[in-house]
Protein backbone atom coordinates (compact mmCIF):
# COMPACT_ATOMS: atom_id res chain seq x y z
CA UNK A 1 0.00 0.00 0.00
CA UNK A 2 1.23 3.42 -1.09
CA UNK A 3 0.21 5.16 2.22
CA UNK A 4 -1.90 4.59 5.21
CA UNK A 5 -5.18 6.00 5.61
CA UNK A 6 -5.66 8.58 8.04
CA UNK A 7 -8.99 9.14 10.02
CA UNK A 8 -9.96 12.34 11.25
CA UNK A 9 -13.20 12.23 13.33
CA UNK A 10 -12.97 15.76 14.49
CA UNK A 11 -10.57 18.46 13.42
CA UNK A 12 -10.57 18.85 9.92
CA UNK A 13 -7.67 21.30 7.88
CA UNK A 14 -10.01 24.65 7.32
CA UNK A 15 -8.88 24.93 3.71
CA UNK A 16 -9.22 21.14 2.31
CA UNK A 17 -11.55 20.21 0.06
CA UNK A 18 -14.82 17.84 1.29
CA UNK A 19 -15.64 15.04 -0.38
CA UNK A 20 -18.95 13.14 0.77
CA UNK A 21 -20.82 9.95 -0.27
CA UNK A 22 -23.52 10.10 -3.14
CA UNK A 23 -26.44 8.39 -1.75
CA UNK A 24 -30.29 8.56 -2.78
CA UNK A 25 -29.07 11.13 -5.30
CA UNK A 26 -27.83 12.98 -2.62
CA UNK A 27 -24.12 14.31 -1.34
CA UNK A 28 -24.20 13.96 2.31
CA UNK A 29 -21.41 12.76 4.86
CA UNK A 30 -21.22 9.66 6.61
CA UNK A 31 -23.24 9.42 9.57
CA UNK A 32 -20.21 9.84 12.28
CA UNK A 33 -18.77 12.39 11.06
CA UNK A 34 -15.57 10.50 10.06
CA UNK A 35 -13.03 11.61 7.00
CA UNK A 36 -9.96 10.15 5.89
CA UNK A 37 -7.39 12.22 3.41
CA UNK A 38 -6.46 11.43 0.44
CA UNK A 39 -3.00 12.66 -0.30
CA UNK A 40 -0.93 13.02 -3.47
CA UNK A 41 1.51 10.02 -3.08
CA UNK A 42 4.58 12.00 -4.92
CA UNK A 43 4.07 15.53 -2.70
CA UNK A 44 2.83 14.34 0.67
CA UNK A 45 2.28 18.02 1.59
CA UNK A 46 -0.62 18.26 -1.30
CA UNK A 47 -3.34 17.23 0.34
CA UNK A 48 -6.03 16.62 -2.45
CA UNK A 49 -9.39 16.26 -0.03
CA UNK A 50 -11.36 14.68 2.81
CA UNK A 51 -13.54 11.87 2.13
CA UNK A 52 -15.75 9.98 4.17
CA UNK A 53 -14.86 7.19 6.20
CA UNK A 54 -18.41 5.72 5.95
CA UNK A 55 -19.38 3.19 8.47
CA UNK A 56 -22.09 -0.32 7.91
CA UNK A 57 -25.08 2.08 8.47
CA UNK A 58 -24.13 4.41 5.46
CA UNK A 59 -23.38 1.30 3.07
CA UNK A 60 -26.93 -0.13 4.93
CA UNK A 61 -28.52 3.13 3.72
CA UNK A 62 -27.36 3.09 0.09
CA UNK A 63 -28.59 -0.52 -0.23
CA UNK A 64 -31.70 1.14 1.00
CA UNK A 65 -31.81 3.31 -1.72
CA UNK A 66 -30.47 1.05 -4.21
CA UNK A 67 -33.54 -1.11 -3.61
CA UNK A 68 -36.17 1.35 -3.71
CA UNK A 69 -34.80 2.93 -6.40
CA UNK A 70 -34.71 -0.72 -8.43
CA UNK A 71 -38.78 -1.01 -8.79
CA UNK A 72 -39.03 2.31 -11.58
CA UNK A 73 -35.31 1.83 -13.21
CA UNK A 74 -35.85 -1.66 -13.70
CA UNK A 75 -39.08 -0.56 -15.91
CA UNK A 76 -36.89 1.99 -17.71
CA UNK A 77 -37.08 1.28 -21.53
CA UNK A 78 -33.74 -0.24 -21.88
CA UNK A 79 -32.99 2.45 -25.13
CA UNK A 80 -33.24 5.06 -23.03
CA UNK A 81 -30.92 3.49 -20.16
CA UNK A 82 -28.34 3.44 -23.17
CA UNK A 83 -29.28 7.25 -23.81
CA UNK A 84 -28.01 8.27 -20.32
CA UNK A 85 -25.04 5.91 -20.66
CA UNK A 86 -24.02 7.62 -24.38
CA UNK A 87 -24.32 10.85 -22.48
CA UNK A 88 -22.42 9.78 -19.90
CA UNK A 89 -19.35 8.37 -22.07
CA UNK A 90 -19.42 12.12 -23.59
CA UNK A 91 -19.03 14.07 -20.73
CA UNK A 92 -16.01 11.57 -19.93
CA UNK A 93 -14.65 12.11 -23.58
CA UNK A 94 -14.86 15.91 -23.28
CA UNK A 95 -13.36 15.77 -19.80
CA UNK A 96 -10.72 13.46 -20.37
CA UNK A 97 -7.38 15.42 -19.65
CA UNK A 98 -8.82 17.15 -16.67
CA UNK A 99 -10.03 13.36 -15.56
CA UNK A 100 -5.92 12.21 -15.96
CA UNK A 101 -4.64 14.88 -14.20
CA UNK A 102 -7.23 14.15 -11.19
CA UNK A 103 -5.88 10.46 -11.58
CA UNK A 104 -2.51 10.85 -11.57
CA UNK A 105 -2.23 13.27 -8.75
CA UNK A 106 -4.53 11.29 -6.12
CA UNK A 107 -2.56 7.69 -7.21
CA UNK A 108 0.90 8.60 -9.15
CA UNK A 109 0.26 6.61 -12.64
CA UNK A 110 1.80 8.44 -15.39
CA UNK A 111 -0.02 10.87 -17.45
CA UNK A 112 0.36 8.42 -20.42
CA UNK A 113 -1.54 5.67 -18.73
CA UNK A 114 -4.03 7.79 -16.66
CA UNK A 115 -5.15 8.72 -20.29
CA UNK A 116 -5.38 5.01 -21.41
CA UNK A 117 -7.51 4.28 -17.83
CA UNK A 118 -10.00 7.05 -19.05
CA UNK A 119 -10.40 6.14 -22.53
CA UNK A 120 -11.44 2.80 -21.63
CA UNK A 121 -14.13 3.86 -19.30
CA UNK A 122 -14.92 5.84 -22.51
CA UNK A 123 -14.57 3.12 -24.38
CA UNK A 124 -16.48 0.73 -22.38
CA UNK A 125 -19.17 3.05 -21.97
CA UNK A 126 -20.06 3.69 -25.00
CA UNK A 127 -19.77 0.04 -25.74
CA UNK A 128 -22.45 -0.83 -22.77
CA UNK A 129 -24.72 2.28 -24.06
CA UNK A 130 -24.98 0.48 -27.30
CA UNK A 131 -26.32 -2.58 -25.39
CA UNK A 132 -29.42 -0.94 -24.65
CA UNK A 133 -30.74 -2.01 -28.31
CA UNK A 134 -29.27 -5.71 -28.51
CA UNK A 135 -30.72 -7.19 -25.28
CA UNK A 136 -32.06 -10.38 -27.01
CA UNK A 137 -33.61 -13.27 -25.85
CA UNK A 138 -34.35 -16.41 -27.62
CA UNK A 139 -36.96 -18.78 -29.20
CA UNK A 140 -37.54 -22.02 -29.09
CA UNK A 141 -39.64 -24.73 -30.25
CA UNK A 142 -41.60 -26.29 -27.34
CA UNK A 143 -42.01 -30.02 -27.14
CA UNK A 144 -46.10 -29.63 -25.99
CA UNK A 145 -48.35 -29.06 -28.53
CA UNK A 146 -49.72 -25.45 -29.27
CA UNK A 147 -47.08 -23.99 -26.78
CA UNK A 148 -43.54 -22.01 -27.60
CA UNK A 149 -40.35 -21.41 -25.12
CA UNK A 150 -38.74 -18.18 -24.59
CA UNK A 151 -36.23 -16.79 -22.74
CA UNK A 152 -36.07 -12.78 -21.92
CA UNK A 153 -32.85 -10.83 -20.20
CA UNK A 154 -34.28 -9.39 -16.93
CA UNK A 155 -32.11 -6.96 -14.48
CA UNK A 156 -31.27 -9.05 -10.97
CA UNK A 157 -31.55 -6.35 -8.54
CA UNK A 158 -29.02 -4.15 -6.52
CA UNK A 159 -25.61 -4.80 -6.89
CA UNK A 160 -22.08 -4.34 -4.80
CA UNK A 161 -19.21 -2.81 -6.66
CA UNK A 162 -15.99 -2.96 -4.69
CA UNK A 163 -13.07 -1.87 -6.80
CA UNK A 164 -9.57 -1.52 -6.82
CA UNK A 165 -6.66 1.60 -6.80
CA UNK A 166 -4.98 1.13 -10.18
CA UNK A 167 -7.38 1.34 -12.79
CA UNK A 168 -9.96 3.96 -10.67
CA UNK A 169 -12.09 4.52 -13.75
CA UNK A 170 -11.19 1.67 -16.02
CA UNK A 171 -12.50 -0.66 -13.60
CA UNK A 172 -15.84 0.89 -11.74
CA UNK A 173 -16.70 1.67 -15.69
CA UNK A 174 -16.59 -2.36 -16.43
CA UNK A 175 -18.70 -3.18 -13.73
CA UNK A 176 -20.78 -0.16 -13.42
CA UNK A 177 -22.10 0.52 -17.07
CA UNK A 178 -23.24 -3.22 -17.61
CA UNK A 179 -25.68 -3.15 -14.66
CA UNK A 180 -27.24 -0.02 -15.26
CA UNK A 181 -27.96 -0.38 -18.64
CA UNK A 182 -29.46 -4.21 -18.10
CA UNK A 183 -31.63 -2.47 -15.58
CA UNK A 184 -29.90 -3.14 -12.08
CA UNK A 185 -29.12 -0.63 -9.46
CA UNK A 186 -25.68 0.15 -8.02
CA UNK A 187 -24.23 0.73 -4.88
CA UNK A 188 -20.15 1.60 -5.13
CA UNK A 189 -17.34 1.15 -2.96
CA UNK A 190 -13.61 2.14 -4.41
CA UNK A 191 -10.35 1.68 -3.00
CA UNK A 192 -9.47 4.36 -0.03
CA UNK A 193 -6.16 5.15 -2.33
CA UNK A 194 -8.54 6.24 -4.87
CA UNK A 195 -11.63 7.43 -4.35
CA UNK A 196 -11.40 11.79 -6.03
CA UNK A 197 -11.61 9.29 -9.44
CA UNK A 198 -14.83 7.33 -8.14
CA UNK A 199 -16.46 10.61 -7.46
CA UNK A 200 -15.78 12.17 -10.55
CA UNK A 201 -16.77 9.42 -11.98
CA UNK A 202 -20.31 9.02 -9.83
CA UNK A 203 -20.39 12.55 -10.81
CA UNK A 204 -20.98 12.22 -14.47
CA UNK A 205 -23.24 9.74 -14.51
CA UNK A 206 -25.20 12.16 -11.91
CA UNK A 207 -25.06 14.74 -14.62
CA UNK A 208 -25.83 12.04 -17.39
CA UNK A 209 -29.64 11.76 -15.87
CA UNK A 210 -28.89 8.69 -13.85
CA UNK A 211 -32.16 9.01 -11.44
CA UNK A 212 -31.60 9.15 -7.23
CA UNK A 213 -31.25 5.49 -6.01
CA UNK A 214 -29.39 3.82 -9.00
CA UNK A 215 -25.99 4.47 -8.31
CA UNK A 216 -25.18 5.32 -4.74
CA UNK A 217 -21.36 6.03 -3.78
CA UNK A 218 -19.98 4.78 -0.20
CA UNK A 219 -16.36 5.36 0.31
CA UNK A 220 -14.27 3.81 3.31
CA UNK A 221 -13.02 0.95 4.76
CA UNK A 222 -13.44 -3.07 5.42
CA UNK A 223 -16.16 -2.87 7.13
CA UNK A 224 -18.57 -1.21 4.30
CA UNK A 225 -17.50 -3.86 2.08
CA UNK A 226 -18.56 -6.57 4.36
CA UNK A 227 -21.80 -4.91 4.13
CA UNK A 228 -21.70 -5.11 0.61
CA UNK A 229 -21.30 -8.42 0.34
CA UNK A 230 -23.77 -9.98 3.08
CA UNK A 231 -26.63 -7.72 2.49
CA UNK A 232 -30.14 -9.57 1.81
CA UNK A 233 -30.43 -6.91 -0.63
CA UNK A 234 -27.63 -7.49 -2.71
CA UNK A 235 -27.98 -10.16 -5.46
CA UNK A 236 -24.57 -9.33 -6.80
CA UNK A 237 -21.67 -9.10 -5.94
CA UNK A 238 -18.80 -7.79 -8.06
CA UNK A 239 -15.39 -7.41 -6.34
CA UNK A 240 -12.11 -6.68 -8.16
CA UNK A 241 -8.81 -6.74 -5.29
CA UNK A 242 -6.47 -9.23 -3.89
CA UNK A 243 -7.09 -12.85 -3.55
CA UNK A 244 -6.85 -12.97 0.15
CA UNK A 245 -9.85 -10.33 0.35
CA UNK A 246 -12.05 -11.98 -3.03
CA UNK A 247 -11.80 -14.82 -0.76
CA UNK A 248 -13.49 -13.19 2.02
CA UNK A 249 -16.45 -12.00 -0.12
CA UNK A 250 -16.71 -15.02 -1.73
CA UNK A 251 -17.80 -16.82 1.55
CA UNK A 252 -19.72 -13.28 2.93
CA UNK A 253 -21.40 -13.68 -0.40
CA UNK A 254 -22.52 -17.40 -0.62
CA UNK A 255 -24.46 -18.02 2.29
CA UNK A 256 -27.36 -15.44 0.92
CA UNK A 257 -26.63 -17.46 -2.32
CA UNK A 258 -25.64 -14.55 -4.30
CA UNK A 259 -24.30 -13.96 -8.01
CA UNK A 260 -20.63 -13.45 -7.33
CA UNK A 261 -18.10 -12.33 -9.89
CA UNK A 262 -13.97 -12.00 -8.68
CA UNK A 263 -11.24 -10.72 -10.37
CA UNK A 264 -8.00 -11.08 -8.24
CA UNK A 265 -4.42 -11.91 -8.68
CA UNK A 266 -3.01 -14.34 -11.43
CA UNK A 267 0.15 -15.79 -12.20
CA UNK A 268 0.20 -14.73 -16.07
CA UNK A 269 2.65 -16.32 -19.14
CA UNK A 270 3.97 -14.51 -22.19
CA UNK A 271 4.27 -17.85 -24.52
CA UNK A 272 6.90 -16.77 -27.14
CA UNK A 273 6.61 -19.65 -30.40
CA UNK A 274 9.24 -20.00 -32.89
CA UNK A 275 7.30 -18.52 -35.67
CA UNK A 276 7.08 -15.11 -33.28
CA UNK A 277 8.30 -11.76 -34.34
CA UNK A 278 10.79 -11.53 -31.60
CA UNK A 279 11.38 -7.75 -31.44
CA UNK A 280 7.38 -7.33 -30.87
CA UNK A 281 7.77 -10.34 -28.45
CA UNK A 282 10.61 -8.38 -26.35
CA UNK A 283 8.27 -5.17 -26.98
CA UNK A 284 5.21 -7.37 -25.46
CA UNK A 285 7.16 -9.04 -22.58
CA UNK A 286 8.48 -5.62 -21.09
CA UNK A 287 4.94 -4.05 -21.67
CA UNK A 288 3.40 -6.85 -19.70
CA UNK A 289 5.57 -7.39 -17.31
CA UNK A 290 6.27 -3.27 -16.05
CA UNK A 291 3.01 -1.14 -17.55
CA UNK A 292 1.93 0.20 -14.91
CA UNK A 293 4.90 -0.81 -13.06
CA UNK A 294 3.57 -4.58 -13.29
CA UNK A 295 1.12 -3.30 -9.87
CA UNK A 296 -2.07 -5.01 -11.77
CA UNK A 297 -3.75 -8.62 -12.12
CA UNK A 298 -2.71 -9.31 -15.55
CA UNK A 299 0.53 -8.36 -15.46
CA UNK A 300 3.29 -10.98 -16.69
CA UNK A 301 5.08 -12.57 -14.39
CA UNK A 302 6.72 -15.52 -16.67
CA UNK A 303 7.91 -15.89 -20.06
CA UNK A 304 7.62 -19.19 -21.86
CA UNK A 305 9.77 -19.88 -25.43
CA UNK A 306 10.40 -22.21 -27.70
CA UNK A 307 13.52 -23.73 -28.27
CA UNK A 308 14.06 -22.52 -31.75
CA UNK A 309 14.58 -18.95 -30.94
CA UNK A 310 15.22 -19.41 -27.00
CA UNK A 311 19.13 -18.32 -27.30
CA UNK A 312 18.10 -15.38 -29.34
CA UNK A 313 15.22 -14.04 -27.36
CA UNK A 314 17.70 -14.56 -24.39
CA UNK A 315 21.38 -13.06 -26.17
CA UNK A 316 19.40 -10.42 -27.23
CA UNK A 317 21.23 -10.66 -30.64
CA UNK A 318 19.93 -8.33 -33.37
CA UNK A 319 17.08 -8.03 -34.49
CA UNK A 320 15.91 -8.11 -30.75
CA UNK A 321 17.13 -5.46 -28.83
CA UNK A 322 18.35 -7.03 -25.37
CA UNK A 323 16.75 -5.68 -22.48
CA UNK A 324 18.67 -3.78 -19.75
CA UNK A 325 18.55 -5.57 -16.12
CA UNK A 326 16.06 -3.20 -14.53
CA UNK A 327 13.86 -4.67 -17.52
CA UNK A 328 14.94 -8.59 -16.75
CA UNK A 329 14.06 -8.48 -12.93
CA UNK A 330 11.44 -11.34 -12.05
CA UNK A 331 10.80 -12.55 -15.89
CA UNK A 332 11.84 -16.20 -15.71
CA UNK A 333 12.46 -17.98 -19.28
CA UNK A 334 11.51 -21.63 -19.41
CA UNK A 335 12.60 -23.74 -23.31
CA UNK A 336 9.39 -24.68 -24.34
CA UNK A 337 10.57 -28.26 -24.56
CA UNK A 338 11.12 -28.60 -21.18
CA UNK A 339 7.85 -27.11 -20.10
CA UNK A 340 6.02 -29.51 -22.51
CA UNK A 341 7.60 -32.60 -21.66
CA UNK A 342 7.95 -32.15 -17.61
CA UNK A 343 4.49 -30.03 -17.25
CA UNK A 344 3.83 -32.04 -14.06
CA UNK A 345 7.13 -31.07 -12.54
CA UNK A 346 8.08 -27.27 -13.92
CA UNK A 347 8.89 -24.57 -11.42
CA UNK A 348 5.92 -21.74 -11.68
Amino acid sequence: MRHSVHVMPTRQPSDAPVFHNFIDGRWIPAQSGAVFENRNPAESDDLIGLFQQSSPRDAEAAIDAARRAFGSWRLVPAPRRAEMLFTAARLIAERKEALARDMTREMGKVLEETRGDVQEAIDMTFFMAGEGRRQYGQTVPSELRDKFAMSVRQPLGVCSIITPWNFPMAIPSWKIAPALVYGNTVVFKPATLTPLSAVNFVKILEEAGIPPGVVNLVTGGPDVGTVLATHDDVRVVSFTGSTQVGRTVNQHAASGFKKVHLEMGGKNVVMVMDDAQLELAVEGCLWGGFGTTGQRCTAASRVVVHEKVYDTFVSGSPPVRRPSRSETVSIHVRRWARWSANRSSRRS
